[in-house]
């Protein structure tokens, strides 16, 4: 009998907002139910019913006021590990305001839309891989949100940083609901290389059919995570709300519970919150 405590979870990646029009125009119609705002005070309820203990709010808008915002809901909700937000990477007045935001030990690291940049030639950008290199100094991580097609241009950009922690976010969104592997199973596995590159197992059901999807659809995937990363650089997320476009929050962790159950103790114990403790620095946080 295993007599040690429960184990403790982290949803290592989820959002908050408040919902308009003008600034969720990606919400489309077949995302009616994100059409609302959400807070912390709805997270809460998902986790307390899920068994999960703590989170990570992601940014969803590229706004150093939501940064902001961020920041002070996770002040005033301790179950809010932490924040990763956004600033101007590209901004020659950068300094001033990684200081200012990295002040607060809230702040675990950046994020930038990459996935929705026209032509895809920011991680080829010399003032986008200066403000980066920045991060370092503050303690900050870095989160990847990609396609599988940027996998190429992805590498390539992790190499040019080894000192910088980074994190893949939604495992750089495999074309689960096509049922199509490669290239981005070989390209998983070569990004896994880099030992400063974490994963979250998390956004996977968004990239499955929102309809039908099972976790038989997204085994291959998982495995593959799985293989490439080892249970020690990968982490549970959530993507909520998101994910509530094709699923409940407790399925979605029931699924990784049943992925999960064959692995030893400490193994689960790695991908459900000592990875990501590990890779976000905790900076004071549990």
């Amino acid at each position: 009998m295993d007599d040690r405590p429960v184990m403790k979870r982290i949803d290592s990646h989820q959002h908050f907002w408040k919902y308009s029009v003008e600034e969720y125009g990606w919400i489309d119609d077949r995302m009616s139910i994100l059409r609302r705002d959400f807070l912390p005070e709805n997270l809460f309820a998902e986790l307390g019913e899920a068994g999960v203990q703590s989170a990570i709010s992601v940014q969803a808008r590229q706004s150093l006021a939501e940064t902001r915002w961020l920041l002070e809901l996770a002040r005033a909700n301790s179950y809010i590990s932490g924040v990763v937000g956004w600033a101007p990477l590209t901004d020659p007045g950068l300094e001033p305001i990684l200081e200012e935001l990295a002040a607060d030990e809230k702040l675990l690291g950046m994020r930038h839309l990459l996935q929705d940049e026209p032509a895809n030639e920011l991680m080829e950008s010399g003032e986008f891989h200066r403000g980066v290199a920045r991060l370092s100094r503050y303690g900050l991580r870095y989160d990847i949100l990609i396609y599988e097609r940027h996998l190429r241009q992805a590498i390539a950009f992790v190499d040019r940083h080894p000192n910088q922690i980074f994190i893949l976010d939604h495992a750089a969104k495999p074309r689960i609901a096509a049922g199509v592997i490669e290239p981005w199973a070989r390209l998983i596995k070569e990004l896994a290389r880099r030992t400063n590159v974490y994963c979250k197992v998390s956004g996977m059901v968004t990239e499955a059919n929102w309809e039908n999807w099972t976790a038989l659809d997204l085994a291959p995937y998982l495995h593959t995570v799985l293989e490439a990363f080892g249970p020690r650089r990968l982490m549970f997320g959530s993507d909520w709300p998101v994910m509530l476009a094709t699923s409940t929050y407790t399925r979605w962790v029931e699924t990784v519970e049943a992925w999960t159950e064959t692995l030893s103790r400490d193994e689960q114990e790695q991908i459900w919150a000592a990875t990501a403790m590990e890779a976000y620095n905790r900076r004071g946080n549990s």
